[in-house]
């Protein structure tokens, strides 16, 4: 019996260690990818539209996610929240190789729309850095089976990642306007 207990705990270690280091290199290495500017001759001013697409499909995952769970459908909510993830890093990988290859797009709305817009992606940017460990963490309480931890961690994950996910359609459809002018 001490034995399980003392594997069960490395497991917590192990997972917490890889959580805590994921969670803090992934902003890190944006920020450094960000101040890295390729000059390419192809032209990736397709990938916002696709990414904020890519933001509107995992919005939809998560709903359908949270309905399949509702009703009791754990392979569908499984394979929605896996698909989530993996949108979310697809989306992240474009954005970094939209933002390294291409000049940054000034926002160029005016009066309440300024701050509006300003207000959105500070929040979707900070966010986006605190939704890494919550993610991993609601996602290793699942694979580990502790259900009860997940539930209470993925009720605060949820709403997080959606207003991630919407807002950053919401910021695309306010700053599309403005891309190469």
């Amino acid at each position: 019996m001490k034995n399980k207990k003392v594997d069960i705990t490395d497991q917590k270690l192990k997972y917490k260690n890889i959580i805590i280091t994921v969670s803090l290199l992934i902003p890190v290495v944006v920020a450094i990818l960000f101040r890295v500017k390729i000059d390419v001759a192809y032209s990736f001013d397709f990938l916002p539209k696709i990414y904020a697409t890519i933001n509107g499909v995992t919005t939809i995952f998560l709903i359908l996610a949270y309905f399949a769970i509702r009703s009791k459908k754990i392979n569908l909510h499984r394979k929605l929240m896996k698909s989530s993830i993996f949108l979310s890093l697809v989306f992240l990988v474009m954005y970094v190789i939209y933002h390294m290859t291409s000049d940054p797009t000034p926002y160029g709305g005016e009066g309440f729309l300024r701050p509006l817009y300003f207000f959105i992606l500070i929040t979707h940017i900070a966010l986006s850095i605190g939704i890494i460990p919550l993610v991993l963490i609601s996602y290793v309480r699942a694979i580990s089976k502790h259900f009860s931890n997940h539930k209470k961690i993925a009720r605060i994950t949820l709403p997080i990642w959606l207003y991630i996910t919407i807002t950053g359609v919401v910021v695309y459809l306010m700053i599309s306007p403005y891309y190469n002018q």
